[in-house]
């Protein structure tokens, strides 16, 4: 190797190690806050705001390490994609560039397990219309497929300059805000009622099989060999980003379509600072890490046809008011011993199965195409959104007539 080809690797190297050792120190600095912010009464923030901003910037930072390390571009954290690829990876579908066991939905679920037992939070509990919000968060997934990416990848993809993000931003809260419609004239899926401990297990459980099929028993997987699936940070990284973000996620109730129920139920913008806060930190890091990389074309693993983006966002959006909580949030409260949450996780995972073994999932834009959906794909987001509708609408005024 001569030394005009050292160089380059030797900077690159330096690079990456310059940005994990900001890492760290951010890290460090993010743990002083939240343990001063326990100790002490803050002026003029709440112990509850500081929490939401210390675990944004974990989020936002954590995300940009997990790219660096091996995740496909502006993919650090994203929910809908991580679901899709451990279905493939059991075989519940078969498009072969998506399939993976993603330690970080294992690592946030068993976060969140784990710090609700120490907190005493672990509160199974469940029966609120399950096969409703199976379906429910069906379609979640099918709209987030079909722009590609969940809320919290939409935030990432914002952050790394991506303006697709933005219109799905739109939609998001174009659907939040019809789900609101809908919430002040009273609707619900019914209460949920204590059920027992094994119950509230199940889905953590489920994880830790995961994990040791992850560990030990790869030759009964499906992995990638090309595309997304084929693209991951060390499972060790990986794992520990997961249960740091789950515990943080925990912690601080953090919900990006809660975020926006609240300024237009509310008027309150307090779970907004965890939105604002990933968005801030993982855009400084994907400044530093020369990640950044502003407009609507060449983004990784995305698409500019900005109909699609806002029409899927929408089911998203809509979606989520109606189960309570976007993906991240329904994960985190399934690792708290919900098992309505749990119905939803597994109708993700069905729902990200189903899409890619009928074409629904939408394509990602290359030299050769535009991306975007394909005509399954157009007609299964209108269904899906008109199936919401009519469910929002029987849970709403039905109640109301009876």
């Amino acid at each position: 190797m001569n030394i005009q080809t050292m160089i380059p690797q030797q900077e690159s190297l330096l690079n990456v190690h310059c940005l994990f050792k900001n890492s760290m120190v951010s890290f460090t600095l993010a743990k002083e806050i939240f343990m001063k912010s326990s100790l002490e009464k803050p002026k003029g923030l709440s112990k509850d705001k500081i929490l939401l901003i210390v675990t944004g910037c974990i989020v936002g930072i954590a995300a940009v390490l997990l790219t660096i390390f091996g995740n496909p571009g502006n993919m650090g954290f994203c929910i809908a994609c991580f679901i899709r690829d451990i279905s493939g990876a059991v075989k519940l579908h078969n498009a072969g560039v998506v399939q993976y066991v993603r330690p970080e939905i294992i690592g946030l679920v068993l976060g969140a397990f784990v710090i609700s037992l120490v907190k005493g939070e672990f509160k199974p509990r469940g029966g609120s219309s399950p096969m409703l919000r199976f379906m429910i968060a069906f379609c979640v997934m099918v709209g987030a497929l079909v722009f590609l990416g969940c809320p919290l990848r939409m935030v990432l993809r914002l952050a790394a300059g991506d303006l697709n993000a933005l219109v799905a931003l739109v939609g998001f809260a174009c659907g939040i805000a019809i789900g609101c419609w809908f919430l002040n004239n009273g609707f619900s899926l019914g209460k949920a009622y204590p059920q027992s401990a094994l119950e509230g297990a199940a889905l953590p459980a489920i994880n830790v099989g995961l994990l040791i099929l992850a560990v030990f028993g790869t030759s009964l997987l499906f992995y990638s060999e090309k595309g997304p699936g084929s693209m991951h940070a060390p499972i060790v990284l990986a794992l520990a980003c997961g249960l740091v973000v789950g515990i943080m996620a925990q912690r601080s109730r953090m919900c990006f379509a809660g975020g926006i129920r609240d300024i237009i139920l509310l008027k309150d913008w307090t779970l907004t600072l965890g939105f604002v806060a990933v968005f801030v930190s993982a855009l400084v890091f994907n400044l530093i890490a020369g990640k950044f990389k502003l407009g609507f074309t060449g983004q990784p693993v995305a698409h500019a046809q900005h109909f699609w983006n806002f029409i899927g966002m929408v089911v998203v959006g809509l979606g989520s008011v109606m189960l309570g909580g976007c993906p991240l949030r329904q994960l985190i409260l399934a690792g708290e011993g919900n098992s309505d949450s749990g119905v939803a996780v597994l109708g993700f995972a069905v729902g990200a199965a189903f899409a890619h073994n009928f074409g629904l999932a939408s394509s990602a834009a290359s030299a050769d195409s535009l991306g975007g959906p394909g005509i399954n794909g157009k007609v299964a987001v209108f269904i899906c959104l008109a199936f919401l509708l009519v469910v929002a609408g029987v849970k709403t005024f039905a109640k109301k007539e009876n």
